[in-house]
């Protein structure tokens, strides 16, 4: 499937302030066309109201129809002047008495329907009675019929009439100025629209710039725009903290890929310098056997390097699973101590459990968290000292410690010694004793506890040395 071309983001608010001006012109031009239209035709009928009420009164005064023939230029003489006005007067019987300005109607001035609206002699004249028609050429007409009484008793009837025609020209006109003044301001409102959101949008385009100068040796490129805009700052601040985070990630998976490839180096390097010297001459059976014993070790210690590498990289999964129940901590601790007891004779050191409390969490990640704190508490203690496993419950959370008596460690390192690969000690270029960590153990400890949403902390002076991992209790976790 083609794709679909993007967007431009100042078109479309150039075309929306656009779409927008020409709505409010439409809604202000309309209102301003049915106001004109409304007020035109208001005072229309308000002329021919007052026309109808002095030709009426004209009229009561006169005495017959003859009389009224006689003083016709006299009751046309309130039209005259506006060739739009006509008038005509009827007597009972509906016969022409006399007309004015007809020709331009019709040759009936006010249809007969209408005729039937006509107003009594006693009847007020109000706006209300005009009312409107078109005659036979389709001419919009407004006008009025009304009664007057002679003073022979008899009744006449007056009707005034206004052509439109003019007005109707001057609304088309003021209606078609409105449509050209409408789409010339859409027009105008789109250019500068467009302008100035161009303008509004430099920073984002200078953003963009900026972004795209960064590559993996420009990782700690900050994005810095000149007089950005107060909406832009949470998003450069957005970005600026995600090339730090970038930057940092990248920074430490160098160095985590450095030192996997050393310390990977160094049992290759014994396999392969050991094996070297045996096959440099003959030897006896028994220095066979011990070469293969030093190989095997090696193997067993790359082994648990990548497997320990495996299990950070899928710790590091969001669909990484964990089995979470409710145990006794104190008696798994008492498993775990049973477990390196055979270690610990060998190093002659003796572990102790104490406290009691349940946690919830994933038994086998537990044991192996706690495991790797047992091990390198093993590996630090003094012949004759004590591992103390420890359990104790507080209001809001399960502290586990694991604590041994050795050499207190640096304050400035307690924080780094549970990064990979690290190791407090400068035995890193040295032959690492037998069991010793690839520095990878306290890394799991802390993965682990962030799979529980706890914490793994380190305490060190010159009584003993305390590995401490807190979890929320059960109560609070579910």
């Amino acid at each position: 499937m083609a794709r679909m071309a993007a967007r431009s983001l100042t078109a479309t608010l150039a075309l929306s302030f656009a779409g927008t001006t020409l709505a409010v012109f439409a809604l202000v031009g309309s209102t301003l066309y049915f106001t004109l239209d409304r007020e035109v035709k208001r005072q229309d009928d308000l002329d021919i109201v007052l026309i109808s009420r002095h030709t009426r009164r004209l009229a009561q005064e006169l005495h017959d129809a003859a009389d009224v023939r006689a003083h016709a230029q006299r009751l046309t003489s309130q039209v005259l002047g506006n060739p739009a006005l006509s008038m005509e007067m009827l007597d009972a019987s509906g016969e022409r008495l006399f007309e004015h300005n007809t020709e331009s109607i019709a040759d009936a001035l006010f249809p007969q329907a209408a005729l039937s609206r006509r107003l009594g002699p006693a009847q007020r004249i109000t706006e209300d009675d005009v009312v409107e028609w078109r005659n036979a050429f389709g001419v919009p007409v407004r006008g009025i019929a009304t009664a007057a009484s002679l003073t022979d008793g008899t009744q006449v009837t007056t009707v005034i009439a206004r052509d439109m025609t003019d007005r109707w020209r001057l609304l088309d006109h003021y209606r078609e100025r409105l449509y050209g003044f409408g789409f010339a301001g859409m027009l105008l409102a789109f250019l500068m629209s467009w302008m100035l959101v161009r303008e509004a949008l430099r920073p984002l385009r200078e953003m963009a710039e900026r972004a795209a100068t960064v590559t993996v040796d420009r990782l700690d490129t900050t994005i810095e725009i000149e007089r950005a805009p107060s909406e832009l700052e949470a998003l450069t601040k957005s970005l600026n903290a995600m090339l730090d985070r970038l930057h940092g990630g990248f920074e430490r998976m160098s160095q985590y890929t450095a030192d996997l490839a050393h310390d990977m180096r160094t049992p290759l390097g014994n396999l392969r310098g050991s094996t070297e010297v045996a096959l440099a001459r003959p030897r006896s059976t028994a220095e066979y056997e011990a070469l293969l014993e030093s190989n095997l070790e090696e193997c067993e210690r790359l082994s648990r390097m990548i497997e320990s590498v495996i299990f950070l990289a899928r710790a590091e999964h969001p669909q990484f699973m964990t089995t979470l129940a409710a145990f006794d901590a104190e008696q798994a601790l008492a498993q775990i101590a049973d477990y390196f007891e055979g270690l610990a004779d060998e190093a002659g050191v003796h572990i102790r459990v104490a406290g009691q409390g349940r946690l919830r969490a994933d038994k086998e990640l537990f044991r192996r968290a706690v495991g790797n704190l047992l091990a390198n508490a093993l590996r630090y203690t003094p012949r004759g000292g004590e591992i103390t496993l420890r359990v104790d419950e507080t209001p809001t959370a399960v502290e586990v410690t694991v604590a041994n008596p050795g050499t207190p460690i640096d304050g400035a390192l307690l924080e780094r010694i549970f990064d990979r690969f690290y190791r407090a000690d400068a035995s890193r270029h040295s032959e690492p004793r037998a069991g010793a960590s690839a520095g990878l153990g306290l890394a799991i400890v802390r993965t682990i506890m962030t799979l529980h949403g706890g914490s793994a902390r380190a305490e060190s002076d010159a009584t003993s040395t305390r590995f401490i991992l807190t979890f929320a209790r059960p109560e609070a976790s579910r």
